[in-house]
């Protein structure tokens, strides 16, 4: 295997295998996930005073990890750690206009939810509509118009 990369930079092709950068992101990347599993565990395990505060300041501590995580991913597995600062902004800015249409489609229909509920008297959640009272049809004789 060293072989094949060894001549393939000596060919010029400008390619190269960096397996200690590949092993540094494998290893940040684990130490991150097994933080997050000890955070995890921990959680379940202490019995805190205030146990709602420290759930959702757990939660933002995950995301932090978690958008870590993705940049050592996009950085050195799809290389824009190594690319410039304009190539990198290029991909970067529609990925956020993507994530940010995401949720603003999800805001409004969560608003949209809850004007329903609010309005409209037969579309609570959970309750059906009144049915309707089936009254028989009234017989008609035959020959006589009505």
């Amino acid at each position: 295997m060293e072989n094949v990369h060894a001549t393939a930079a000596a060919h010029g092709d400008g390619q190269t295998f960096d397996r200690k950068a590949i092993w540094k992101t494998f290893r940040i990347l684990l130490y991150i996930t097994l933080f997050e599993l000890a955070l995890a565990i921990g959680y379940y395990e202490i019995d805190f005073q205030n146990r709602e505060l420290v759930k959702h300041l757990l939660n933002g501590v995950f995301i932090i990890l978690t958008l870590a995580k993705a940049f050592f991913i996009v950085a050195e597995f799809m290389h824009l750690g190594h690319e410039i600062r304009n190539m990198v902004l290029t991909i970067a800015i529609p990925a956020l206009l993507f994530l940010w249409f995401i949720s603003a489609f999800l805001w409004d229909g969560n608003s949209y939810k809850n004007l329903r509920n609010n309005y409209d008297k037969y579309h609570k959640e959970g309750q059906a509509a009144p049915e309707k009272k089936e009254t028989a049809p009234e017989t008609q004789k035959p020959g006589v118009i009505q």
